[in-house]
């Protein structure tokens, strides 16, 4: 008997071991419905195959060879309570259904702070999505799209809707739609993220106070587009060969009190595109090599750009539309146009000795002739402008009061110069019409 009692003893400590730590037994649905609250369960190097719904506290452990594969038919993993963990695992298989209004991804988040760490999502619509979701940590994760050949077929890498104070940081994302989109979402840190071959890396709609950070965008469509936002912060980021008819660096639209400072623009087809927005803050960026380092409508005033280097832009600046109110200086401080507007220093205080006004023609190209961006490079381009010029046609596109004069020339970071060079041999290899293909057809007039 006593023998009896403790098999049957022995017996229920084993289920309790396998609730509370343990590898899967049956379906990996059933393991998390017998699973104790805050219970840590650790998948085995297996597919577990079905989609899966988290409604309770846990931790969910996998290793480099487990996956959890949807059916194709919802979102894969939907998690509905605050505070669960996913660590280390593949995720894959979501629906890819366009018209649905559930907008599936392969983990979806309905709950506040959750923690989604190192885990690899593919072959989904939208990647991670965060549904009304606050307080959420998406970190070290890697998320790959269909690809470019795909691109209007698919969701986002990470979709951020109705959720503000999140934490989203050191995430890979490639080949999705947009990289990062968020719509009515507030106050959220993106920090040291890497996001390629999509259309726009980062699309803000309707979202104010987010602060974006130490992240890098390179041969996307567009890096990043800001769109009827407020108050966000775009600081240290490089946006490197966002390339393709009427692409960009960034681009704000009907954005206000946008703060851009330190970043680095380089090899875009435009390095910053402002329209139709006010009281914007550009400053220490560094604007270079650009087809158009600077277009700015009519319709944006209040924009100050200071302490900026403007270097080596095939445009340097153009003013569209008419003229807006905007400053090229700040309290004394103007920005730094290397060779391309060269000016004399002679007190040696770092200003330039007289204000540097750049004179253009190009604008009206632009406004009558949209193609005229794939032809920035022609020598018929100059041509043009030195027949306007001539005639006294050109249009004075800005003027720095107190242009910086720097000393010790140009300097170009190394990484720069062989992302430059590989994308050049990318151009010789492929031809011109590989890059047509490849960057024109998604470029959109915005």
């Amino acid at each position: 008997m006593k023998k009896l009692c403790l098999l049957v003893f022995l017996i229920f400590l084993t289920s309790l071991a396998f609730l509370k730590y343990g590898y899967a037994f049956g379906s990996l649905q059933d393991l998390i419905d017998s699973a104790e609250d805050g219970a840590i369960i650790k998948l085995e190097d297996k597919t577990y195959e079905g989609n899966i719904t988290i409604n309770k506290k846990i931790e969910i452990i996998g290793s480099n060879k487990t996956v959890i594969k949807g059916d194709g038919t919802s979102n894969v993993v939907s998690i509905r309570s605050p505070g669960v963990v996913m660590r280390n695992l593949t995720v894959m298989n979501s629906s890819m259904d366009r018209n649905s209004s559930e907008e599936y991804a392969a983990v979806k988040i309905y709950s506040d702070g959750n923690l989604l760490d190192r885990i690899k999502i593919s072959r989904s619509f939208h990647g991670i999505y965060l549904s009304q979701a606050h307080g959420n940590v998406v970190q070290n994760s890697e998320i790959t799209g269909l690809g470019k050949g795909e691109i209007a077929n698919q969701g986002n890498g990470l979709h951020v809707y109705y959720a503000n104070s999140n934490l989203l940081k050191n995430n890979k994302i490639t080949g999705t739609r947009d990289g990062m989109f968020f719509d009515y979402a507030n106050d959220n840190t993106i920090s040291d993220n890497e996001i390629s071959h999509t259309r726009y890396g980062l699309h803000y709609m309707y979202s104010d106070h987010n602060r974006f950070k130490n992240n890098i965008f390179f041969f996307n469509t567009g890096g990043a587009a800001v769109m009827h936002s407020s108050g966000l912060t775009l600081s240290n980021n490089q946006f490197i060969f966002n390339y393709g008819h009427r692409s960009f660096g960034v681009l704000l639209l009907s954005a206000n009190k946008i703060e851009i400072e330190d970043n680095t623009f380089f090899l875009n087809q435009r390095g910053l595109y402002i329209d139709q927005s006010t009281s914007s803050s550009i400053r220490k960026n560094r604007i270079i090599k650009n087809q158009i380092g600077i277009e700015l409508w009519a319709s944006s005033n209040d924009q100050v750009f200071s302490a900026n280097q403007i270097h080596e832009n095939t445009i340097p600046a153009v003013s569209l539309g008419g003229q807006g109110q905007n400053s090229w200086s700040e309290n004394g401080v103007g920005n730094d146009w290397g060779r391309t507007l060269p000016s004399l220093d002679l007190d040696g205080n770092g200003i330039g000795d007289e204000p540097i006004s750049y004179q253009s023609s190009f604008h009206q190209l632009i406004e009558d002739h949209e193609l005229t961006y794939l032809f920035l490079k022609s020598p018929a381009i100059a041509v043009y402008e030195k027949m306007n010029a001539l005639l006294k046609k050109n249009k004075t596109m800005f003027e720095d009061t107190y242009p910086l004069v720097r000393r010790g020339g140009d300097s170009i970071p190394l990484v720069w110069l062989l992302l430059g060079a590989a994308a050049s041999l990318t151009i010789l290899l492929k031809g011109r019409q590989w890059l047509c293909i490849t960057f024109g057809k998604n470029g959109r007039k915005t």
